[in-house]
């Protein structure tokens, strides 16, 4: 986890699904570093790819928000690929 991570996190919590290109207009990070991000935290469990470039917060990464998730025990979901 990197601190954009939850920037990112936040930002769909508060606005719903997201794509790479919108983190970028909420001045979160970049929309290629936000692809990078969104597909590692994917991988990881913490979001849903609902469609290609389009993603959303889910249970998991709701509970890692709320502080009830470690992140250093999440293991990455196999067949989501980087």
């Amino acid at each position: 986890m990197r601190p954009v991570d939850e920037r990112i996190m936040e930002t769909m919590r508060d606005e719903g699904n997201l794509t790479p290109q919108a983190v970028e207009n909420f001045d979160v990070c970049s929309r290629s570093h936000a692809s990078l991000r969104l597909s590692k935290l994917a991988k990881y469990g913490l979001v849903d790819r609902i469609a290609q470039g389009l993603y959303r917060l889910n249970d998991d990464g709701r509970d890692f928000l709320d502080e009830e998730l470690d992140a250093s025990e999440l293991e990455p979901v196999e067949d989501i690929e980087d």
